[in-house]
């Protein structure tokens, strides 16, 4: 694969951090892009090793790699990958999101890291943000190599999809939406191409659905609400923007909320135990339910850490409110 071989980050290169492009297949023969990081003063030892993705809709470019990068500094060995179908992943259809396909791109990954000469095999953990939080935990219910997991800012896309905000959807929107999900994929077939559209169905006040080709609008309206200019404020701007990400220039795939109706996230949460989760959110986040919600449910270890003063984005590139500190204590103690 042609991969981009300039530094195009949204975030600055890390003179401590040693990175270079990698690539390796998943179960399913695509091809998955990853930025590895490893600290520059490593010495001999084998050290422990941690996979990251997400945001939903996000790059390595954006926020896992500057997860990644920060937490290479910090004496681990990262990689950072982009799902299949995103990015400089392979994937013949292009924004195609799967719950299924993600969830194993994080136990592919681990199968990338754990061969690395300089990594301990034993020891990797595995760090999902926003929409890929689902995700990583869903791999832990079935991977017992995933020894510690960290979500940030945790969005369950399948609940998310399937009903709504905080599980808003009535049981007739739930079908308007299936209906309509159906419907797009006879007009697929028909044209031989895959329409875009939104992954949240929203209504309008008439009870209909709203359709559209951009995650985000190319300019923010003035009666946007606070959540729409948060994520406004990161993707569409210098501060975030990269022309790979879905959120930043495209759309998804109008069908992809299918596979979410049909496949929940963490079904098997109570498998990760007795190997420890911690769950990250603001305390001002609107997504703060969901890391509430799992924390009820996992049997634990669990730790549950509100950042204050935070929202969901802040906790994307805020260097002053991500609690890197903590995170490296968690896996430092969890991946001895």
């Amino acid at each position: 694969m042609a991969l981009t071989t300039r530094w195009d980050k949204t975030f600055p290169q890390s003179s401590q951090v040693a990175h270079r492009k990698v690539t390796f297949r998943n179960r399913f023969g695509i091809t998955v892009a990853a930025d590895l990081y490893q600290p520059k003063a490593r010495g001999a030892d084998k050290l422990p090793g941690l996979v990251l993705s997400g945001p939903f809709g996000a790059v390595k470019e954006q926020v896992s790699g500057l997860y990644a990068q920060t937490l290479a500094e910090r004496g681990f060995v990262t990689l950072a990958f982009d799902p299949s179908f995103t990015g400089e992943s392979g994937g013949t259809v292009r924004n195609v999101a799967s719950p299924e396909f993600f969830t194993e791109d994080f136990s592919a990954s681990v199968d990338y890291l754990g061969l690395l000469p300089n990594a301990a095999r034993a020891r990797i953990g595995a760090i999902g943000i926003c929409g890929l939080s689902g995700m990583a935990l869903t791999a832990a219910t079935g991977d017992s190599r995933i020894k510690a997991v960290v979500t940030a800012s945790m969005y369950d896309m399948s609940r998310s999809m399937s009903r709504s905000y905080k599980d808003s959807y009535t049981r007739d929107q739930r079908h308007k939406v299936i209906d309509y999900l159906s419907q797009q994929r006879w007009a697929d077939a028909e044209k031989g191409t895959y329409a875009l559209g939104y992954h949240e169905v929203p209504f309008d006040a008439n009870g209909q659905i709203v359709k559209g080709t951009r995650v985000l609008p190319e300019r923010l309206p003035a009666e946007a609400d606070p959540v729409l200019t948060e994520f406004f404020n990161y993707y569409r701007t210098p501060r975030g923007y990269h022309a790979r990400s879905v959120n930043s220039a495209s759309a998804w795939t109008a069908t992809t909320p299918m596979s979410f109706f049909e496949f929940p996230m963490a079904a098997n949460l109570d498998m990760i135990a007795p190997r420890p989760i911690m769950l990250v959110h603001g305390a001002n986040a609107h997504s703060r339910y969901y890391s509430e919600d799992v924390y009820k449910a996992a049997p634990g270890p669990k730790e549950l850490v509100i950042v204050p003063d935070a929202n969901h984005v802040d906790l994307y590139d805020n260097l002053r409110k991500i609690p890197f500190d903590r995170l490296e204590a968690f896996f430092k103690k969890n991946l001895a």
